[in-house]
């Protein structure tokens, strides 16, 4: 198994491709991104580091064991386990097409576009024009192939998904708004179903999508250009002692001159938004707001998980449930009447807990699908932090919730006992439903 160090500028989406693909084979991957371990600009202009990697660019990997690799995807590829490279030389080859799509179809018109937005290049009406329809072109033959497909290549995550999403990044982080997305469905649902994996969700955070495309910004974009010093009057002199003592200061200027011009080149390289992407704010923590809890969510979780749940779980729970700073809810699905085939039934509630993963350290949920198909209903217990229904503090966890009624359980009624039991073990009577138990998921 792989295991080195990569170096880049933070939020580089080009080594978020490496990162990613780590995260699913589980290579051993740490990141230098900040001083003293690099500085963009210093460390990659080393002689130690161009003897590596003579490009001077980033990202750039250096395994433990001294094996070096510069551009992004053949770090990517060295960092990806058979699974993501494709295990038949057909898919292999799929893959590869795929990669080599993202960078010569997508991103030339996505940097066109985009940059100008984030005020690290000069805006051009015409360019501009001319990167929207080919944007347009790149999705719809996404669309297409996507119209029965999952994903880009096989029933999983490849790699060429890692990279034709962090390709497309942008794109929807910035000018994507929902009119201009709105003909390509099936792009836009893998999209989400690719950034709502953990492994992406890991490296990526919570990906907001466009809600109004970004325009060019003349004013961040003069903000953004390095300052020019205006020359120096001359002096009129006669004397010729007053010609010795300029030359001085005039020396002092040009050697300081020389150390900005040495310097410009650090931003001359910062030609795919670092310096926006370095100063993006982070998101807030939803629940900052709320004072510390005695209960220990994951202490909890890891009895679910690894002891009996009737024994040991259930009884560490009440034991250690805080009232004030947690609530119970049950939760039934609303459209009972749509629910067909069960493992679509399922697949529902797979993709809402894909898309709450950032709620999971202050959640917990049981949620069953009952009956058979064609003939079934969905319902669940949720264990929140706060005494609010949690969907309502990010506006990224609304994207299911109201499909479901909600309902504030009383945790010292004997309704609440005994539904918090019977969903957490999957097993009772489950009188309010009707139906039998056919399967459950956990969201923890």
């Amino acid at each position: 198994m792989a295991a080195g160090t990569l170096y880049t500028y933070p939020e580089n989406w080009r080594a978020f491709k490496a990162q990613i693909a780590a995260q699913y084979s589980g290579a051993r991957l740490k990141i230098a991104s900040a001083s003293p371990a690099f500085t963009f600009g210093q460390t990659n202009r080393s002689p130690a580091f161009l003897s590596n990697f003579p490009l001077g660019k980033v990202p750039a990997y250096q395994g433990d064991d001294g094996f070096c690799l510069f551009e992004s995807n053949a770090i990517a590829h060295y960092l990806s386990n058979d699974a993501l490279r494709g295990s038949t030389p057909q898919a292999s080859a799929q893959v590869l097409q795929w990669v080599s799509f993202a960078d010569s179809e997508i991103i030339p018109p996505a940097s066109a576009w985009v940059f100008p937005t984030l005020g690290i290049m000069q805006f051009n009406k015409q360019a501009t024009e001319q990167a929207k329809e080919e944007v347009k072109r790149v999705l719809a033959i996404l669309n297409q192939h996507l119209n029965t497909r999952t994903f880009l290549v096989g029933e999983r995550v490849s790699l060429a998904d890692i990279t034709v999403v962090c390709s497309l990044l942008w794109l929807y982080k910035q000018v994507l708004e929902p009119a201009f997305r709105q003909p390509y469905p099936n792009v836009s649902r893998w999209f989400l179903t690719c950034v709502n994996q953990p492994q992406f969700k890991a490296i990526l955070g919570e990906v907001k999508l466009c809600e109004k495309m970004a325009q060019f910004d003349a004013k961040k974009f003069a903000e953004m250009q390095p300052k020019k010093e205006a020359p120096a009057k001359k002096e009129k002199s006669g004397k010729e002692g007053g010609k010795q003592q300029q030359q001085p200061q005039q020396q002092e200027k040009k050697e300081k001159k020389k150390e900005e011009k040495k310097a410009a080149p650090a931003e001359e390289e910062m030609d795919e938004c670092e310096a926006v992407l370095a100063s993006e704010p982070k998101a807030k923590d939803p629940f900052a707001h709320l004072p510390k809890s005695s209960f220990v969510m994951d202490e909890f979780k890891r009895k679910y998980s690894n002891e009996d749940t009737l024994a040991v779980a259930l009884p560490y729970f009440w034991d250690h449930f805080d009232r004030e700073g947690f609530s119970i809810w049950y939760a039934e699905y609303r459209f009972p009447e749509e629910l067909t085939m069960s493992f679509m039934s399922c697949n529902l509630i797979t993709g809402m807990f894909q898309r709450l993963d950032k709620l999971r350290k202050n959640a917990f949920a049981s949620v069953i699908l009952f009956g058979t198909n064609n003939d079934s209903c969905i319902s669940g217990i949720w264990v929140f932090r706060g005494q609010e229904l949690a969907f309502t503090l990010s506006e990224d966890w609304q994207i299911d919730y109201e499909s479901y009624t909600w309902r504030k359980l009383d945790v010292d009624s004997e309704e609440c006992k005994t539904m918090v039991k019977e969903y957490f073990a999957w097993e009772g009577e489950f009188k309010h439903v009707g139906k039998p138990f056919n399967q459950g998921k956990i969201f923890k």
